[in-house]
């Protein structure tokens, strides 16, 4: 008889298969977006802009690479910084209570624009002291060096990327943080499924969409000598079916 992960890894290729369910959730994800869905949610009480969906596989993400640092880019009112510290905690937890030691983890979440009322947030909350807090575009080359810093001699460093989701800007934040990554650990970009989206399907006017997109940046930054080492990984994507970040898991060989 199957154990858990052999039936579900079927039943993931099954559904991956079946064109109408997967055409169902890219109805719904264009459907929730017209309703700003995902402006609704909060994680340890400060607002996440994510999917539930996603919000699982930024979970199975850290679990399974156990970072010591993460980078983020792209803040907003802190949801995912919370969420991403929260996950490094009950990791260093399960340690301490499984050795009696601990690593110390933390996340480092860089922004253009920090607003003041989320800053205060942020820093106000339980988790606070895992989250250092860097304020800049997250392709200047002097936060770069910043963030680079902050993540010092870590030995497992995961990235996710969630800003300004030109095709562009992406693209430089690939070449800037992909050195950052370690074997075995990942970038994850975020909004990749722009690529797909239906153009009505945005409230407001963007400066992205298909063709100028996060995905496109993957898909050219891929095929660099720089992204030789990283390959795309849709084996949590096959299993969720609907998620913003369509293609957009870059694990590092």
């Amino acid at each position: 008889m199957p154990d858990f992960f052999e039936k579900r890894a079927a039943i993931a290729e099954r559904n991956w298969a079946d064109a109408p369910l997967r055409q169902a959730a890219a109805d719904w994800q264009d459907a929730s977006r017209r309703r700003d869905y995902q402006y609704v949610l909060e994680w340890m009480g400060r607002p996440i802009i994510q999917d539930p969906q996603d919000v699982c596989y930024i979970q199975e993400i850290i679990w399974r690479t156990r970072p010591d640092v993460i980078v983020e880019t792209g803040i907003a009112r802190g949801g995912s910084l919370v969420l991403s510290a929260s996950i490094l905690a009950a990791l260093s937890q399960g340690e301490w209570l499984e050795t009696g030691t601990m690593k110390a983890r933390k996340v480092i979440g860089v922004d253009i624009d920090i607003r003041p009322h989320n800053r205060a947030a942020i820093e106000a909350h339980p988790l606070a002291k895992m989250i250092t807090l860097v304020q800049g575009s997250s392709i200047d080359q002097g936060i770069v060096d910043q963030v680079k810093a902050e993540v010092g001699a870590a030995e497992r460093v995961l990235v996710f990327l969630d800003s300004n989701h030109t095709r562009d800007h992406v693209f430089e934040e690939l070449k800037a943080y992909a050195p950052l990554v370690t074997p075995g650990s990942a970038i994850f970009v975020m909004d990749t499924g722009i690529e797909y989206a239906k153009e009505d399907s945005f409230q407001t006017s963007r400066p992205w969409g298909p063709g100028n997109s996060p995905l496109t940046a993957v898909n050219d930054f891929l095929a660099l000598p720089e992204g030789k080492d990283f390959a795309k990984d849709l084996s949590i994507e096959k299993r969720l079916l609907i998620t913003c970040a369509t293609e957009g898991l870059l694990v590092r060989r």
